[in-house]
């Protein structure tokens, strides 16, 4: 309508970079070389005053597919314990926690999922059943049953276990009221499975990650959670709205570390929903790094709809479409977060 001149739409291929790259992996266009989506993340300037959203969107994309690199990762000397937690709804927490899990066994470390949200989103992204009456997280934190008994394997992702959560986690908080001790039970049930800890006691069978799926509130099962980790992992949506409710999240981090578990870190911030499409997505980046620093991830997740899709099908994204920017960002945030190690902040 205007008259000014606009790119065609462009969705180029995994293999087809010749529009946006020199053989040497460095862009025409910028002189940047950019090998990862870490390296993406942390190139700033990528959305130039003189492309369209779209030509943005196209670049991203394009680098984003080059590099990612599949192999292995070297496994931890002992479990680590994340507890992937955020008060505020819909920024991802879910999401991340079955599609890091998924990246994680993908490079090589074996990973147990607990699903401590009662909706049961994570055992239905990993494709496992959670019916009513199955043994799962109520089972464990109420009626004491060992962990190892509520483990069932992800049909579709080798080296990952996953423990459900049935609706019967509902009444879980109310129940374990007048339990005494009953802050600490999930960890009890963890520590006491035979396949955590450290290597020289568990052996090459034992779980390297433990990833904790916590339901967005701040009642009893998260205080579990939070008891029961070494590390918090906190998906952050690059929206404004992002920091709503975080500090009240962080001020109960301190009073846990405080009076119930001392070893509990904030180590990982991820940005989800990452538009790179908007200068509003950048400046709430930018604003999350400085606060956090190197506590975040520098590959943010991109908003996708494949990553939207994956749960339907009863699947993460990494299963469903493994060669989408959202599956190649966590696969690049998955190896981060076990090249770099424990990075957290007692502050």
């Amino acid at each position: 309508m205007s008259g000014e001149p606009t790119e065609p739409p462009y969705d180029p291929s995994p293999n087809d970079v010749s529009r946006e790259t020199s053989p040497s992996g460095v862009s025409r266009e910028t002189g940047f070389g950019v090998r990862t989506a870490a390296d993406l993340a942390a190139y700033e300037t990528s959305f130039a005053d003189d492309q369209t959203p779209l030509a943005a969107e196209a670049h991203q994309s394009v680098i984003l597919r080059q590099g990612i690199q599949r192999e292995p990762v070297p496994r931890p000397e002992a479990t680590r314990i994340f507890v992937v937690a955020n008060q505020k709804g819909g920024v991802g927490k879910t999401t991340t926690t079955v599609n890091i899990a998924a990246a994680l066994s993908e490079l090589g470390q074996r990973v147990l999922v607990i699903d401590l949200d009662p909706q049961g989103n994570a055992s239905t992204a990993l494709n496992v059943d959670h019916r009513q009456g199955t043994v799962g997280t109520y089972e464990v934190l109420v009626d004491d049953v060992p962990l190892a008994e509520a483990v069932q394997a992800c049909p579709d992702c080798e080296r990952l276990d996953v423990v459900p959560a049935t609706i019967d986690l509902a009444g879980a908080e109310i129940e374990l009221v007048s339990v005494v001790a009953r802050e600490g039970r999930l960890r009890k049930a963890i520590l006491g499975h035979p396949r955590v800890g450290a290597a020289a006691l568990t052996g090459p069978d034992r779980y390297d990650y433990v990833l904790i799926d916590c339901p967005p509130s701040l009642g009893l099962l998260t205080l579990n959670a939070l008891v029961a980790g070494a590390e918090m992992m906190i998906p952050i949506q690059a929206e404004y709205y992002a920091l709503e409710g975080l500090g009240q999240l962080l001020k109960t981090v301190d009073m846990v570390r405080a009076h119930l578990n001392p070893e509990l870190a904030v180590s990982t911030i991820l940005l989800t929903m990452f538009d790179a499409r908007t200068r509003l997505a950048a400046g709430v980046a930018q604003e999350v790094r400085e606060h956090f620093g190197d506590q975040v991830i520098k590959t943010a997740i991109p908003r996708s709809v494949r990553v939207s899709e994956a749960p339907s099908y009863g699947q993460t994204v990494m299963t469903y479409d493994p060669s989408s920017p959202g599956a190649l960002s966590y696969l690049e945030a998955a190896r981060e977060i076990a090249t770099r190690g424990t990075r957290g902040s007692n502050a």
